[in-house]
């Protein structure tokens, strides 16, 4: 079985940045301190974001969350089907 490298892409790069930064995000907006922990380690990782209060900062982790699930996705399909290739069945 081959995976699609961009669905993969696509779909890792929504689950992270969507429902992980974003999700997480907007809800620590509505309930200050929820997912501060998530939130800080998120800012240690990503150049400019400071997981603060505001869109902004919401939008700036959601972006970054998207670009970087999507790149891990896309290597993983690679890989998987690099080895898949290589490995008998």
């Amino acid at each position: 079985m081959k995976l699609e490298i961009r669905a993969a892409a696509l779909t890792a790069g929504l689950l992270w940045g969507g429902l992980g930064l974003f999700g997480v995000g907007f809800l620590h907006m509505i309930w200050p301190g929820y997912g501060e922990a998530f939130l800080q380690f998120a800012a240690s990782l990503y150049p400019g974001y400071n997981a603060g209060p505001g869109i902004g900062q919401l939008l700036l982790g959601t972006v970054y969350g998207f670009v970087d699930g999507a790149i891990i996705g896309a290597i993983l399909a690679w890989l998987y089907n690099r080895l898949a290739r290589q490995l008998p069945a």
